[in-house]
């Protein structure tokens, strides 16, 4: 063979040697040396029914994931230390590290958006959920300049893919004082418009959840509010209704399952009116 064929031989191999597998599946791209996933992102922030408390009574979890959780190379999870890996519940287990944290909406709401119809057309992405949420909190404790503000921002920066929505489930610590009730609206409001200025995404769309319960006496005063928020790209999908724990204040594993679908369905409708 002359020397400038096998030269151009050598070439090629090296090329192909160093660009990663066609057989290299999308999904499986942590294990895929040379290929970054494209990655749908959604922050899941809130309180304690956001970190998920299905199936746990008093300080354990009971371990029953439901087949709407299971765990997916399709679906993702940012560690607290800023690590993306395969998403497994419960999802805040690292993040709400004061509680014993259960089954949340997040799995479900993951594999409902991989298993839709949008995607009929075009290759469904990875899914990359970014737990952010804190059982107890208050929405004054997530204002501008707050460590869980500042610490929902941070991550979700570091995702570093396509932000989808932030899920937010929050309210029930609010129900205790008649003063926290009345100003949660202007809050919330305050909330969304903040973090759409720190994450420079004018357009970002957060889907908020209703409370189904509350601490305190003031539950119907904080749902009114979440539900009279009229800022553009905010949807409310309300929780009343669903089953609770023997607590009366957290969600059931079934019920968590059937939130995530509902948070879903409302990314959805949202994602294909663009």
């Amino acid at each position: 063979m002359p020397p400038l064929a096998v030269s151009l031989l050598l070439a090629l191999l090296r090329l192909v040697l160093a660009a990663p597998s066609a057989q290299c599946d999308l999904h499986h791209a942590t294990s895929c040396p040379g290929r970054t996933p494209k990655k749908l992102v959604f922050v899941l922030a809130g309180q304690s029914n956001m970190a998920g408390r299905g199936g746990v009574s008093g300080d354990l979890w009971d371990g029953a994931v439901p087949p709407q959780c299971r765990p997916s190379p399709s679906i993702l999870r940012l560690s607290a230390r800023l690590r993306w890996e395969v998403a497994r519940e419960p999802l805040h287990a690292d993040v709400d590290v004061n509680k014993t944290c259960g089954v949340g909406p997040g799995m479900a709401f993951a594999h409902a958006i991989l298993s839709s119809v949008f995607w009929a057309a075009r290759p469904p992405p990875v899914i990359g959920l970014v737990p952010c949420a804190v059982g107890g909190t208050r929405i004054e404790e997530w204002a501008r300049g707050t460590a869980l503000y500042d610490g929902l921002v941070r991550r979700a920066r570091a995702a570093a893919g396509k932000l989808g929505a932030v899920l937010w489930y929050q309210g029930e610590s609010d129900t205790v004082s008649r003063e926290d009730a009345e100003a949660y609206r202007a809050r919330m409001e305050r909330l969304v418009l903040h973090l759409r200025s720190d994450l420079e995404m004018p357009g970002l769309l957060l889907i908020q959840v209703a409370i189904a319960s509350g601490e305190g006496n003031f539950t119907e005063i904080v749902r009114k509010a979440q539900k009279d928020i009229c800022l553009p790209s905010v949807a409310c999908v309300d929780a009343k209704g669903l089953q609770l724990e023997a607590d009366h204040l957290h969600l059931t594993t079934s019920a968590q399952v059937q939130l995530g679908e509902m948070l879903a369905a409302t990314y959805l409708t949202h994602a294909m009116s663009k």
